[in-house]
């Protein structure tokens, strides 16, 4: 380690199983036996350095719970040598317990849940009991080493006035916070508790098919700082704990309120002890020959590692590239894991065949395509691996983070430096970017990435190989451990200090800056396109209710005498209605969806539908009525759209409702449409929001419209998604949205309508000039005389398109041709 790190607190370190094994000897004495693994590299070092304690189990099960823990061998270099037996307590348990808890609800369920493959996980309610039973059980223990701690260094802990701190870690331990927290307030013995997660955080359509994932949560949430390796995991834990628990998120101090305490959730990628492994690189034997090239794999024999994909991928290389016969050999480490649980042990027979079949079909007389270790193997040994290979194939199919990569990087030789294959399913590989990414699943691919590795060259390789060692090296364990701490420190409430976090912020007019910097120069013109229901105004139970707020519209009057500067409002409602609604001049309104548009000069667009659609759809209007309009359940007839509202019926009553109100739709023809808790019947014709905005963006400046003009596209539901989606690239767009997991085209997610008129203010400061006089409008309240409507519509169903497609020429105010509007149109059928 580049330096001591000392807590300033002393260190309970709580995990499922101790730093190593301990084994029995045919004398009957105890040993302890040494295996790689993340949590051990990483934390056993600094429990040695800081005199801190470590729970855990023992690795077998002990006749006598009071048995002396030995001593480690003289000759141990491992990460735990210097960890004395006094600073070791364990946890004992009934077997039978012990299997249900650990190979039941661990293994068995949180494994492949938390690593999104939710078929392979079980859920058995007597193991959740065992897991509960066996989380008291650490929690008992834990307390027991906070007496122990207390006993021992009480002055020391009121002279520095620090409470010990408590650090409980991955998923075997979820729950066991909060019996510690009650238990130490009961007892008096204060302590700070963090939690860290070693494994992935899955999503909430992933934790919610547990079925105790409340309590999991609440458990998780009894620390005051709860660690994952990437940001994702934090917003996935966020997320589940804002939807299934209903705790005040701060997403973006990332921070949940619960149980009247501020808990903190941060990203903390884990780190190894960078100058031990490139020490032990430096010292360990060579065990490789000169003449061979090596692949290397070091997992543990898991299912999410990705063994069999990287194992036939290697035979997919030797195929495609028969000139690395007798040149290069793929040596996998496969460390034991979970020998008892039957799918790992399916998983091992099904790698033995899968070797030996490749081993049958390549072997030469001199060269045996795969080597296989099945076992622990010396760190010095792994390290020695590591410096010798020239590739190093790590490539999981789900993992938290994945230490192997960081240590392959540690010991390279700088001179002729290997390659990393990486998977960017690992945490790793979220940070990682300079090694050679790759899907796993792609088994084509691997191999063909592999091929490019072995043939690098070696100015390629190094300046590689340099940015992954520089980042490696600067954030190591210290650097983790050092990040942990701050962390812990800065949620402790100190003398004097009475701010502390604990409210969502609004969105400001400064998170825009962040948005639509980089996009929006006060020079441009700029375009924004709006949704009126859940955009501009707020979703109300009744659409006569949903009205504008006050001031949302002002800033809109504000807008449209800006020169540079359009709007216009693409709504689901009717042309009059969302005129009338937004009562606002010198805007395009559209209307259904843009099968109606009106522009601020008068000039009117109406797409034609299909005559025999007009009389089926009154059909479909009555069929609802008569059988569908109940418990609370309306329908609005727009005209060219009919639109089934469903947002007032019972919750219990909806999934009812809505399959018989579709079943009706599908009877007289219609495709339904989903929107927000409504159902519409639209004409069948090629047109939505996204072709009525770019016919809006040509009409207004021209065919060239997308080289000089910044586009702000804003809506809530699915009918804005069509715009979006058509949009992409060339606008930013906001899916106005409180629901983390919808899913959506748009660039950025706004909360709220309050959010979206900070957008609105955002532009106004941006584009904000002195506005140029603006040619008369008709009143807001009134409509164009029928004629000129009526002549205007026939003579865009006949000639204005193909005068634009023609001749390119805009009408809008921002379009740099003036304001003549085009005398000749034409409407394109299905367009």
């Amino acid at each position: 380690m580049k330096e001591a790190i000392m807590s300033s607190s002393a260190m309970i370190v709580v995990s499922n199983r101790l730093p190593f094994i301990l084994r029995e000897a045919e004398d009957g004495t105890l040993h302890r036996k040494q295996c790689a693994g993340g949590l051990v590299t990483a934390v056993a070092p600094v429990v040695v350095e800081s005199g801190g304690l470590w729970v855990g189990w023992p690795g077998i099960h002990l006749e006598d719970p009071d048995v002396a823990i030995p001593e480690s061998d003289p000759e141990d270099k491992s990460p735990t040598a210097g960890l004395k037996s006094k600073q070791v307590l364990t946890v004992n348990f009934d077997e039978d317990v012990f299997d249900s808890y650990y190979n039941g609800c661990c293994n068995g369920t949180f494994w492949p849940l938390f690593h999104s493959m939710p078929d392979r996980a079980i859920f058995k309610a007597e193991h959740w009991a065992d897991y509960k039973t066996a989380n008291r059980l650490f929690a008992e223990k834990t307390i027991e080493a906070l007496e122990q701690m207390y006993a021992e260094k009480g002055d020391e802990l009121q002279l520095d006035d620090e409470a010990p701190l408590v650090w409980i870690h991955d998923y075997h331990l979820m729950i066991a916070a909060n019996t510690i927290r009650q238990v130490a307030e009961e007892k008096n013995l204060r302590c700070k508790l963090g939690f860290f997660l070693h494994i992935p955080c899955p999503s909430w359509d992933i934790m919610r098919l547990f079925p105790w994932d409340d309590e999991i949560l609440q458990g998780m949430l009894g620390c005051d700082m709860v660690g994952f390796h990437i940001e994702d995991y934090c917003f996935n834990f966020i997320d589940c704990c804002q939807r299934r628990l209903g705790c005040r998120v701060d997403r973006s101090n990332m921070l949940v309120e619960h149980g009247g305490r501020t808990v903190r959730v941060r990203a903390l990628p884990i780190g190894i002890p960078y100058d031990r492994f490139k020490t032990l690189a430096a010292s360990a034997p060579q065990e490789i020959a000169d003449s061979q090239q090596i692949i290397l794999g070091v997992d543990r024999l898991d299912y999410t590692k990705g063994l069999v994909n990287r194992i036939r991928a290697f035979e997919r290389l030797l195929e495609k590239h028969p000139e690395y016969i007798n040149k290069v050999t793929f040596l996998q480490v496969a460390v034991p894991s979970r020998t008892d649980v039957k799918v790992y042990q399916e998983l091992k027979e099904e790698i033995d065949m899968l070797i030996g079949q490749v081993n049958g079909r390549f072997t030469t007389p001199m060269w045996s395509p795969i080597r296989y270790i099945y076992g622990c193997i010396s760190h010095e040994q792994l390290a020695g691996f590591y410096r010798d290979a020239a590739v190093a194939l790590v490539t999981p199919l789900r993992d938290g983070m994945n230490l192997v990569a960081k240590e392959f990087v540690a010991c390279q030789n700088e001179e002729d430096p290997g390659v990393l294959i990486l998977s960017p399913f690992a945490g790793s590989g979220a940070q990682m970017m300079e090694a050679l990414l790759v899907n796993p699943y792609e088994i084509d691919d691997v191999a063909e990435t592999t091929h490019r590795a072995l043939t690098m060259e070696v100015d390629e390789r190094r300046l590689r190989m340099a940015c992954l060692r520089r980042r490696e090296k600067a954030h190591d364990v210290t650097y983790w451990l050092r990040t942990f701490l701050k962390e812990m420190g800065t949620l402790r409430m100190e003398d004097g200090d009475s701010v502390r976090p604990t409210q969502l912020m609004p969105v400001s007019i400064q998170d825009f800056d962040e948005y639509l910097r980089d996009y929006i120069r006060p020079t441009d013109r700029v375009a924004l396109l709006l949704d009126y229901d859940g955009t501009l105004a707020p979703i109300a139970k009744l659409p006569e209710l949903a009205t504008i707020p006050v001031e949302t519209k002002r800033v809109l009057e504000r807008l449209a005498n800006i020169s540079s500067v359009n709007i216009a409002i693409i709504s689901g409602r009717s042309l009059a209605d969302v005129r009338g609604m937004v009562g606002v001049g010198n805007i395009t309104y559209a209307g259904n969806h843009g099968l109606e548009i009106l522009h601020p000069d008068g000039t009117k667009f109406v797409h034609p539908v299909p005559s025999e659609y007009e009389s089926q759809l009154g059909y479909l209007l009555q069929a609802l009525q008569d059988r569908c309009c109940r418990d609370g359940a309306w329908v609005e007839n727009k005209g060219v759209i009919l639109t089934y509202h469903y947002r007032q019926v019972p919750s219990d009553k909806c999934e009812t409702l809505v399959a018989e109100a579709r079943e009706i739709f599908h009877k007289y023809g219609f495709a339904p449409s989903m929107a927000h808790r409504a159902i519409e019947a639209r004409p069948p014709v090629r047109w939505n929001k996204g072709r009525a905005s770019i016919y809006i963006l040509r009409t207004l400046y021209g065919l060239d419209w997308q080289e000089g003009v910044r586009v702000l596209f804003a809506g809530d539901d699915a009918t804005d998604e069509d715009a979006m989606r058509v949009l992409k690239g060339m606008a930013v767009s906001f899916r106005v949205t409180a629901m983390s997991s919808v899913r959506t085209m748009a660039n950025r997610r706004l909360p709220d309508t309050d959010s979206v008129l900070m957008m609105l203010k955002w532009v106004e400061r941006q584009m904000a000039a002195a506005p140029r006089p603006r040619r008369s409008t008709p009143p807001t309240g009134s409509s164009p005389p029928r004629e000129k409507v009526l002549q205007y519509q026939m003579s865009m169903e006949e000639k204005e398109m193909q005068h634009i497609m023609a001749n390119g020429r805009g009408r809008g105010r921002g379009g740099g041709v003036g304001t003549t509007r085009p005398t000749a149109t034409e409407l394109p059928t299905g367009a």
